[in-house]
């Protein structure tokens, strides 16, 4: 199995994370795609769209996007629950991870860290003020439960760590949503989690 990976992103740590907590062996493929490495027709015959990261569980298939990563690798383990309606929910709070976190907390990290927006931008505020309403029904949610899902971890909350633990590095104080940070402490202790994100390479930065 290889993963094709540029391993300061947050989709990318969200799969190499599972991959740890599920004891599964793979190789490790660097991809720079800032130095164009993911838009060559080789890698475009992996994945079309030119983005990491991308598995291949096997040789010549290959699976592009984070979510549907993650969903094939959880399917038939402890972080997929085998109720119906419970693999509804896990799939509900992975959609809005990509509509409603990783547009806009991800984006405005990758601005602020790689200086292509000023902290002072409107476009970068509308990021954050939409970060901040996405936290908002967060800490609703998990005001009083312990997990998104069934009060038990699984894929949804590996998902929503690897961006929402960020929230910093986009200019998102999370001292406002103690129940979020009390949840994200409790993700974090989950057997097999990785250190922190690797910062953005050199070349990521505008001149």
């Amino acid at each position: 199995m290889r993963l094709y990976d540029y391993l300061p992103s947050a989709n990318g740590y969200k799969v190499r994370t599972l991959l740890k907590q599920l004891g599964l062996a793979y190789e490790l493929v660097p991809v720079d795609i800032f130095a164009g490495e993911s838009h060559t027709a080789d890698f475009h015959a992996k994945n079309p769209d030119g983005r990491i990261p991308v598995l291949e569980p096997e040789h010549g298939r290959f699976l592009a996007e984070s979510n549907a990563i993650l969903l094939f690798l959880a399917e038939g383990t402890r972080l997929m629950p085998e109720d119906r309606f419970a693999r509804a929910q896990v799939h509900q709070w992975m959609f809005f991870e990509q509509n409603t976190v990783e547009p806009n907390l991800g984006t405005a990290r990758f601005w602020l860290l790689t200086g292509r927006q000023s902290a002072q931008s409107d476009v970068l505020r509308n990021r954050i003020q939409n970060t901040e309403r996405a936290l908002s029904a967060l800490e609703r949610h998990l005001g009083s439960r312990t997990f998104l899902v069934d009060e038990r971890y699984t894929v949804a909350d590996l998902c929503l760590y690897a961006y929402t633990h960020l929230a910093p590095e986009a200019g998102v104080d999370l001292a406002p949503y103690p129940s979020v940070s009390a949840w994200l402490e409790r993700v974090r202790a989950q057997p097999g989690f990785l250190g922190p994100v690797p910062p953005y390479t050199a070349n990521a930065r505008t001149p």
